[in-house]
Formats: C-alpha cells, sequence, structure tokens
C-alpha cells in the first residue's frame, strides 16, 4: 500500500470517527448520563461491536467525548480570558464562560461528570478514574495562562499551578452545586466567586513583555 492510499484511508477513519462522536452527541444530549452504547450504535446506524472497533469501550468513547469538548470549552475560556478588558472583567467573563456552557448542555455535563447515574448496566463505570483528568488538564492549562500573564515573584511557577488547580476546582464543585439547586442566578454566582478571588490576584503585577491578564 502506498503513502497516498494509506493517507485516504486515515482521512476515511477520521472522517467515520467525527460521525460516531456526532451521533454519541445526539444521544447523550438526549440521555445525559444513561447514554448506553447500546443506543449510541442504533443512532450511528451500526452495531455495538463496530462501535467497540472503534473506541475499544465506553470508558474510551467517552474519552474521546470528553477532549472534544474540554478542547471548545478550553478555546473559550482562553478567549475570555484574553479579551480587551479590564482585568476584573476577564475573571468574571472566564467564570461565566465556564458556567454558561455546563447551563447550555446540562445532559453534556453530567454524562461527563457524573457517569455512574447511568443505566444499570453501567454503573461500573468509574466517574473519578475518567473525570479526574479532565479536572487535571483544565488546571493545568488555567495555571500556564497564569503563569504567562502574571509576576508572582520568587516561586511563581509553582504558585501558578496551585491557583489553577485551585480556581478549576472552585469552578467545578461551585457549579455543580450551582447546576443541581439553582440557588441563584448565574450573575450573582460569578460575581460571589470572582469576589472570592479577587484578593491576591487584584494585587498581583503583569509580566513585562507578556500579554497580561
Amino acid at each position: 500500500m502506498d503513502t497516498t492510499q494509506r493517507t485516504e484511508q486515515q482521512r476515511s477513519a477520521d472522517r467515520r470517527r467525527r460521525e460516531l462522536l456526532e451521533a454519541a452527541d445526539r444521544v447523550v444530549l438526549r440521555d445525559g448520563p444513561g447514554a448506553s452504547m447500546n443506543a449510541i450504535a442504533a443512532e450511528a446506524g451500526i452495531t455495538k461491536p463496530i462501535l467497540y472497533r472503534h473506541f475499544g469501550d465506553k470508558g474510551g468513547l467517552y474519552a474521546a467525548l470528553a477532549q472534544r469538548h474540554t478542547d471548545a470549552l478550553l478555546d473559550s475560556l482562553r478567549a475570555a480570558l484574553d479579551a480587551p478588558a479590564e482585568r476584573r472583567e476577564r475573571v468574571e467573563a472566564t467564570l461565566d464562560t465556564y458556567l454558561a456552557a455546563i447551563e447550555a448542555r446540562p445532559q453534556v455535563y453530567r454524562f461527563l461528570m457524573h457517569p455512574a447515574e447511568g443505566s444499570p448496566s453501567e454503573q461500573g463505570f468509574d466517574v473519578g478514574k475518567h473525570s479526574a483528568p479532565l479536572l487535571r488538564r483544565m488546571g493545568e492549562e488555567l495555571a500556564q495562562v497564569i503563569e504567562d500573564r502574571l509576576d508572582l515573584g520568587p516561586g511563581s511557577h509553582q504558585l501558578a499551578r496551585v491557583w489553577g488547580h485551585g480556581i478549576v476546582g472552585m469552578m467545578h464543585a461551585a457549579g455543580d452545586w450551582w447546576l443541581g439547586e439553582r440557588p441563584c442566578g448565574r450573575a450573582e454566582l460569578v460575581r460571589s466567586l470572582a469576589d472570592l478571588l479577587w484578593g491576591r490576584l487584584a494585587a498581583a503585577g503583569d509580566k513585562v513583555g507578556g500579554p497580561g491578564f
């Protein structure tokens, strides 16, 4: 098989994988954590063994969907952080971007973060094993943004990682509680979380020559 044939085969496989993920998305939007491999295979018009061939098991499908949605969310968070506005406004915009994303697609959020709420046949699916890497990735990404933009003085790398993971943990915990109970409006929650963050973040200087924060 020549290079052209291999490239075309890879493109075809990538295209088929995207189609299967789009089918999975539709089922997740409908069924949330109850989305099953059987339902996804039916939506895609294939048998479950073919779905397993592409993703291995529900964990593999979950990981692919998680990357798809996390990539999109991180792009939105970076855009909010880099918007031409005062720092406090950008902090609030970033918090609001995250909360708006989980509010707009709560079934997707619950599938990614609470998959054990699914059907009894799939309750063995390990929530922490799969959701924790999403939060770690977001924490590391935010830590890099903080380190690139703020002059935190000695130990800045370690402090940026502490802040990155801490902020993501706060957003996740507060957002999870808020999405379930809706005790207040999104704007009020954003202001309250920004108030909590604002102490040392407000006092930190921008890095010389950096993009600012």
